[in-house]
């Protein structure tokens, strides 16, 4: 049910965990970093304007902060690849996830491509992207629990989920005894290694990848995906930009770009994505 593509995820979670403890201060819009690619002269985001972009790199293989300090992972080729194609440069600019849409509304930030699922709520409050990527929530518990098997499930149980995410709506919804929330979700996957909590509720292919990688070891995914997600770029209300970051995304779905980047880091074929995502 969970195409492994984070076996797809052939990428060391380490790089991810070195940096994540490290996302501490959200501090108005965060230190500006270097921009997303260095184009070539002459090519259309080489005199296009800044954009700049809120990034969470602590979603292996997503978004990684590297020992050097550069990103990597699929977001982060895709919004180089995105940002060539539409004419603009991105300027990254790394926040903790929950810190994201408030810096969106404050106007700090111009857009976000930081693996967040579109949802009506946070539509709300920001626009969205067409989807960019199909995911959907899983149950992580340790290996030799069978008592954990669906959300249904989870009444009564000790959960650690990632803060701000849609994985701790469904977990606070599911009613735990006790819901602990981390800044990552490595970190809430370390607390169920070590027998600190019953389960984990996260995006599947990030907790997929945590346990394929054997980073975090002694854990397994149980049931079916709770929900089948979209992760969408998102906007300022009103932001002329979303035509251009729309568009970018267009181009690279048409011309095969994104079907690469989406087989270097997950392998496989990318499902394809629908115009809006159903919420």
């Amino acid at each position: 049910m969970f195409r492994v593509t984070r076996s797809r995820f052939l990428r060391q979670l380490t790089l991810g965990l070195l940096s994540l403890c490290c996302v501490a201060v959200f501090a108005a819009c965060g230190t500006p970093t270097p921009t997303a690619s260095t184009p070539e002269s002459g090519s259309p985001a080489a005199s296009g304007e800044t954009l700049k972009v809120a990034i969470d790199p602590t979603f292996a293989p997503f978004q990684i902060k590297a020992a050097n300090g550069s990103y990597e992972g699929f977001d982060i080729d895709l919004i180089n690849a995105i940002s060539e194609a539409a004419g603009f440069k991105a300027e990254l600019q790394q926040l903790p996830f929950d810190g994201i849409i408030p810096a969106l509304q404050a106007g700090t930030v111009d857009a976000t491509i930081s693996t967040m699922t579109i949802t009506a709520e946070r539509a709300k409050t920001v626009d969205f992207s067409k989807p960019y990527f199909k995911a959907g929530l899983a149950i992580a518990v340790q290996e030799d629990n069978t008592d954990i098997t669906s959300l249904a499930t989870l009444k009564g149980k000790r959960i650690a989920v990632q803060i701000g995410t849609t994985g701790a709506d469904q977990a606070k919804a599911a009613g735990p005894s006790d819901l602990r929330t981390f800044d990552n979700a490595p970190l809430a996957l370390q607390e169920l290694a070590n027998g600190n909590v019953d389960a984990v509720v996260n995006d599947a292919p990030v907790t997929l990848y945590a346990i394929k990688s054997g980073n975090i070891t002694g854990l397994k995914v149980v049931g079916e995906l709770l929900t089948e997600d979209y992760y969408g770029m998102a906007t300022p209300k009103g932001s002329p930009n979303l035509e251009k970051i729309n568009a970018g995304l267009a181009t690279v779905i048409s011309n095969g770009k994104y079907a690469e980047i989406y087989t270097k880091w997950f392998g496989g074929t990318p499902p394809t994505l629908p115009d809006k995502a159903p919420i």
